[in-house]
This record gives structure tokens, sequence and C-alpha cells, in this order.
């Protein structure tokens, strides 16, 4: 064994609260920082690029410091808790040799450009996996589709997590290492050239980050200190640590892991994942602590910063301000708005669809931003949600797809193979022209054929079992036949990535073009959206399955028809000052051909939608 070098700095001239956590290069130095209560001793063993053992200080409340003047970014390391087992930071930057591999210093990053995002009543989101966005499923690679979804209008995109998790294919919901950008996908700097490119083009970059568990591989925070607790149970076993003892600690490291994406590397909104699964009874809830920590860095730093949760609770609590009682989000997912449209449209009925179906379930979450407020659910056996009242629209985020509802089937297909052409693009009118926050997930908005099946790269052989064996059980429940895609195998992570080349293909073609009417016309409507879904006309013609919603100021109105029906359906023009902006049964990106010769009323073909204005000062381009 090395010998022990001598820690060359006391703790009582660090501040520890001050000190960020891992390792810190400050230009002359490293510091090594790791809350460990658990451990009696603990080493940093250098592993290169000269191997040494520095023996790190307690600095109270369970902390360890050490230093080494000599060490540059770069030098690898591990951490030797009690004289043994070898572990990688919990706090590491960098994991180049994955999960169980030494942790890696590396520079402080560069500062990106100033800049302010959109305002989130702006935001068009675009959902990305960026292993399966581009055949080489990198950050870099992702940078050369960022030209075309400017031209169709994205201002946010938004990836799925990319912390370290183990192998080179996953989710990403499996990572272990929340600080450390995933090394298949590039790392740090890679990402950080990746935000940079997106702020260049106006686009926002958010990030999906998993605070409600960590994944099995890798996952050595037990040994460090309490960051779990038996005390509740959730689908990943243990609940991390958020209201017992020491859990002041617990909540630092995840507060400081949400301030390094927005501060250090330029993330513009955290998209706080399954956040009803984060298990917290105290008086001031961890989510609360998180979204006034970020909000208090965009006010310091003038920049335009979100938090948005991702809650199958319908509780307007997350959303509402902390005067009212709240807990300060900024959004959340509407689940609601999606099962309802994916029931209407495909006629599914399985698993948590039991409780969708009907078209004025479909007008209520047009109405308030989500159907069940406090209603019985047959799927839940039990009432179901509260009123959202006085959220505003921009705090529902909805869509018609994304990663868990078309990767949670068993074969992976998206809306666009589940349904015909027409019923495809009224859900997408249905989404993007709401008064809400719209969310595409990659690929749709040109039809993609590839499925998004599960995957994984597990190099645990109980592990790869464990995980089959759930995608089974959870399938029988949608009464789901056949056997599941192995989420081990290369060859189901090869068949879900993209082929964008197919945008500019065809019919691809016709539902990009279609994707981008659908932007524009939104984006003309916009000044007119309300502010709060109450002031959104909602009415509904339950014979005819026929939808119309209608908004407006004094700068105009607009009105918006949906019709759900298998047939065509006339309705009374408006009257004077009106026009027709918008028909999804146009001819140049129908794959009908409707009649669309003059006559006396307006007719909403079979799966169509139909926008209808009026403007006191019309726009200089309206074509």
């Amino acid at each position: 064994m090395q010998s022990v070098v001598q820690q060359r700095v006391s703790a009582p001239q660090i501040d520890v609260d001050r000190t960020p956590l891992g390792a810190t290069y400050t230009g002359s130095s490293v510091m090594f920082l790791v809350w460990a209560p658990k451990v009696r001793t603990l080493d940093v063993h250098i592993v290169s690029p000269v191997e040494r053992v520095i023996r790190a200080e307690r600095a109270g409340d369970g902390y360890y410091i050490a230093m080494d003047p000599d060490l540059r970014p770069g030098a690898r390391y591990f951490y030797r808790l009690n004289g043994g087992a070898e572990r990688p930071d919990p706090a590491s930057r960098s994991q180049p040799e994955g999960v169980h591999g030494p942790s890696e210093v590396i520079e402080p990053p560069a500062p990106l450009a100033s800049w302010r995002a959109p305002a989130l009543r702006d935001y068009i989101i675009y959902e990305v996996h960026i292993g399966a966005f581009t055949p080489e499923g990198t950050f870099n690679a992702a940078i050369r589709e960022l030209d075309r979804l400017q031209e169709l209008g994205i201002t946010a995109i938004e990836l799925m997590p990319v912390a370290q998790f183990p192998g080179t294919r996953n989710w990403g919901y499996d990572g272990v290492y929340p600080f450390a950008a995933a090394q298949c996908y590039g790392g740090r700097s890679a990402l950080m050239r990746l935000v940079e490119a997106c702020h260049i083009r106006g686009i926002a970059v958010a990030l999906d980050v998993v605070y409600n568990h960590l994944g099995p591989e890798g996952n050595y925070l037990a040994e460090f200190g309490p960051y779990f607790t038996a005390r509740y149970h959730t689908p990943w076993g243990d609940a991390i640590n958020f209201d017992g003892p020491e859990s002041d600690h617990v909540r630092r490291y995840f507060i400081e892991n949400a301030l390094y994406w927005v501060r250090d590397c330029g993330i513009d909104c955290l998209r706080v994942d399954a956040v009803h699964a984060i298990m917290d009874r105290s008086a001031t809830p961890f989510l609360q602590e998180l979204a006034g920590a970020v909000h208090a860095y965009a006010r310091e730093s003038g920049r335009n910063i979100y938090v948005i949760g991702e809650s199958d609770l319908n509780d307007a609590r997350l959303s509402r301000p902390v005067q009212d009682g709240g807990y300060g989000l900024d959004a959340q997912w509407s689940d609601d708005f999606h099962h309802c449209l994916h029931a209407l449209l495909t006629g599914e009925r399985s698993g948590y669809y039991a409780d969708f179906g009907a078209i004025e379930q479909f007008a209520a979450a047009l109405q308030h931003g989500w159907t069940y407020s406090g209603q019985y659910s047959p799927f839940r056996r039990r009432r179901f949600g509260n009123f959202p009242s006085g959220l505003t629209v921009q705090q529902f985020v909805v869509c018609s797809q994304n990663h868990d509802q078309v990767g949670n089937r068993m074969n992976g297909e998206r809306l666009s193979q589940l349904v015909e052409w027409e019923k495809a693009k009224l859900a997408a009118a249905a989404v993007l022209l709401s008064p809400f926050t719209p969310l595409l997930w990659m690929g749709e908005e040109y039809a993609e054929p590839a499925p998004f099946l599960y995957f994984i790269s597990h190099s645990d052989p109980a592990l790869q079992r464990a995980v089959r064996e759930g995608r089974r059980a959870e399938f029988r429940e949608f009464h789901a036949e056949g056997e599941p895609p192995d989420p081990q195998s290369e060859e189901t992570f090869a068949r879900s990535k993209l082929r964008t080349s197919l945008a500019r293909e065809g019919r691809h073609a016709r539902m990009h073009a279609f994707y981008s009417e659908l932007i524009r016309v939104r984006n003309l409507l916009s000044p007119m959206r309300p502010q709060r879904a109450a002031d959104l006309r909602v009415q509904t013609d339950v014979t005819r399955r026929i939808v119309h919603f209608e908004a407006g100021d004094d700068r105009g109105a607009y009105r918006v028809v949906l019709n759900f029906d298998s047939v065509a359906h006339g309705f009374a023009d408006p009257g004077a000052g009106w026009r027709q902006l918008f028909d999804s049964a146009d001819p140049q990106w129908s794959e009908s051909l409707w009649n669309t010769g003059e006559r006396s009323e307006l007719i909403a073909q079979p799966y169509s939608c139909i926008v209808l204005a009026r403007f006191e000062n019309p726009p200089a381009d309206r074509t």
C-alpha cells in the first residue's frame, strides 16, 4: 500500500458551506470535499498521473476535505473508505472509465456567452434522447439538427437525463453520478458546446434531472452516508432521504447539483423527473427549497431559468407560489391532456387509459389544464387530483406523445404508427394550438417510423434479468401479448435511432411542413392567448364529437375547432371580420382529397382542425 501523504490544509481554514462538493481545480491546486458521515477514515487515492494517497481530514458534520497543490485537470482518483473499498466521487464531474472506474478532475467550465432564454410562455419544447437522436448519438452530432429545429419554430430542447449511467446505452434514469455528463455522449465539454450552439440560435436548453432515485449499478452513495431511507418504499427501492436525520446534507447534494447544471453548464430549465416519487413530509419540502435556490440564482444572474415538475398527481400546489401555500415550481406536466387525446384517437382503454375516452374529458383538460380535479378515478379506485385554480396556461406542459408514452409501450410505437394520418395531424393541432406549453417528442414532427424502445447496457447479469422480468410484468397490466424486445440487446437500441433525413422526403416532408405551419399559426395567435385556462371559452358537441375553444382581447379573437368524429360536420360562419387561417384538411399536407369548393357553411372534415381569427389590427404578414 502506498504511503499516506500528510494533508496540507487544516480543516478550520476551509469553509465547508462555501466549498463545492467534489474535486475543484482552483488554478493552482485541487480541493476535494465529500460528505461521508458513515466513514471512519477517508483517503484520496490518486491513480494517475502519479499514484499516491492523500489522507483527508474531518471538517465537521461528516464532511472530509483534502488538497493537493501538485494536481491538475486530467488526474484520476478514487476515495478509499476505511482503508479498504475504493469508490468514485459521489460528486464526480467526469467518469471516463464508467460508473465503477476512477473519477476525473476537470477544468472549471469556461463561461458561456451572456444570453437570456425565452420566457416560459414562449416555450415550444422538443424532447430529445441524445443517444437515439443521431446515428453517432453524441452532443456534438446533435448540433447539426439545430438549424432544422430553429426553422421549425422550436424554442427549447429538453434533453433526457445525461448523468453518467452504466454502459453506453440507457434512457438515463439509471444515472448514478448526477454531476457527470455521460462519457458516451461526449462529457461536459461537448454538452456545453451543444448548449452554446442552442443559445446562438435562440433555443433554450432544458435538462431532465432525476432526484427521486439513483440507478442500481455503480450506486455507492449508501456507503458514504444516509442518502437513502427505508422509511419509504419506491419502485426503485429505498427512497432518497429528504426529510429524515441528516437530510439537510442530502438536500445540499441535490440542490448543488441543480445549481451546477444551470450555473456552470448554462442549462435554462430543469425538468424534475417524477416528483410524485419524491417522499418528503417536511414543513419546507425539498421541491420548494430546490425551486427557491434556482430562482434565487436566476434573479442574481438576470437569466430566465425555470423548474418544471413531471407529476401524475394533478396537484396544483406544485405550481402555486410559496406565499399561496405552494411549492413554487414554474410548471408541471399534464398527463391527463395526453391520456385524453390518446384514448380518443386510438380507442385504447387498458391500464390508465381506462379513465379516459370521453370527449367531455378532453374539453375539461382544455378548460382547466387537467381532467381529474377530485373526481373518482376507476383506474386508481379513488378520488384523484385537485382543482388548479389560479394557475396560468404556461404552467401546464402538454403533449400527444413523449418518451414515456411511446417507450413504455411494449413495442415502442409512436402515435403515427397507431392511428391514421389525419388523426396524427389532429393530435398535433390539439397540442400546438392549445393555450398550454407544448412539448413535441423527437421525430413526431415528420412522422418518424422508428420505434422508441426501452434499452439498457448493464454489466450485471442479475440486473439484466430483473429488468427483463420487470418489463414483462408491466405489460401484463396493459394486456399486451408477446415478448417485449430485449432491453439489453444492442439491436433494440439501434432500432430506436431516428432517421432525420426523412424530414425532407415524401409524406414525412408533408408532415414536417404541417408542424411548421401549426407553429406559425400558434405564434400568430399567441398575443391573444389567455393568461389562465379559465379565460378560454370551451364548448363541446358530444353527439358530433367536436370541441371548439375561443379566446381573445382588444387585439382580436380566434377560434379553434377540433373534429374527433369520423364524418364531416358543418358549422356556421362566425360572420364579418373573421377569416379561416388554417385547415388541417388542406390538400397540401393531407393524404385525403376533401371537397373544398365554395359553401355557405364551414366544414370540419373527419379528424380535422380549423382555425378562425379576427384581428382588430391585422398583422402585416399573415401569409
